[in-house]
């Protein structure tokens, strides 16, 4: 049984593999914060160590009702701290691994969600 649309009208990720997604017909190789309503830019980190309080204030600035962190290769959590300005605001984030993080971005973009993806490509 086919769950999902053949046509989604909003951005979508229709392929990932190790430090890259393909967007519409280009292969991403950086860190990237995609969202259901266009945003689309990179994301200044590298690897995992790289994060801080400051990357997830950005995200918190974008208005989500949801954010998607996608930690890389491997589920890895960011520290509380980096999280409060999401909490704050009372927008939900759910962590899991970039492979993960991208076929939940799809799943709630064609809902029609309000939702943002920060893909963590880690760049050896």
């Amino acid at each position: 049984m086919k769950l999902q649309p053949d046509i989604i009208s909003v951005q979508s990720i229709h392929g990932y593999g190790p430090g890259w997604i393909g967007v519409g017909n280009e292969k991403i190789t950086r860190s990237v914060i995609l969202g259901s309503r266009g945003e689309r830019f990179f994301w200044d980190c590298n690897r995992f160590e790289d994060l801080s309080a400051a990357h997830f204030a950005q995200l918190a600035a974008l208005d989500a009702e949801l954010v998607i962190f996608g930690s890389g290769g491997r589920l890895r959590f960011p520290e509380a701290a980096w999280i409060k300005p999401l909490i704050d605001k009372q927008t939900g984030i759910e962590t899991m691994d970039t492979p993960a993080a991208c076929r939940t971005y799809n799943i709630l973009a064609a809902e029609g969600r309000t939702v943002v993806v920060a893909l963590l490509l880690e760049v050896a």
